[in-house]
């Protein structure tokens, strides 16, 4: 098992909603660039492994130019431990939802390109709301890092496919932060 587990012991999660589980301080902030490292004064306290899909429809670039393009719809993936423990899901908003009814609704403060061309890129995120004194409750920040996949088509888009929806896989290492210690 990894010394990384963001919580003690496998199945952990299930017992989130019953209160059951403590935090485990063995979760250790990934190596990122500069831009995104949360502010001083926040700690990582949450791995959530994420898989699912980016969706992206062919419409009108929202940039005012009249050209066609595939336009980022939203995120659906699930969210896991290491362990394969659900932690719940991830959706518009962006949104992250524990399975105790906690949630996390955030926003991009700061991005960088993937080591992938075809990965969607590593971001930072600021909460602008939370829900919930369970597992999302105190989130301050979060990080989406070792993106795989998830990047916008390549394939055409135009008059003649307006309204297509694609619905790209990808992976990726979500790391929440609350202030600290």
């Amino acid at each position: 098992m990894s010394p990384r587990l963001p919580f003690a012991g496998a199945g952990c999660a299930a017992l989130l909603v019953a209160g059951g589980c403590a935090l485990s301080p063995a979760v250790t902030a990934p190596d990122v660039p500069a831009s995104l490292r949360p502010p001083a004064g926040q700690v990582v306290f949450l791995e959530a492994l994420a898989s699912g899909v980016q969706i992206y429809d062919c419409a009108l670039k929202p940039d005012g130019s009249g050209a066609h393009g595939w336009v980022f719809r939203a995120p659906e993936a699930t969210l896991s431990d290491r362990a394969g423990g659900s932690l719940g899901t991830h959706y518009a908003g962006p949104t992250w939802a524990g399975p105790d009814g906690s949630t996390v609704v955030a926003e991009v403060t700061a991005r960088e390109a993937a080591p992938m061309a075809t990965a969607i890129p590593w971001l930072l995120l600021s909460a602008k709301s939370v829900s919930g004194a369970g597992l999302f409750g105190k989130t301050t920040s979060i990080q989406r890092v070792h993106t795989l996949g998830g990047a916008a088509p390549t394939a055409a888009c135009g008059p003649d496919n307006t309204g297509q929806q694609a619905r790209v896989p990808y992976t990726a290492a979500y790391y929440f932060y609350r202030v600290g210690p």
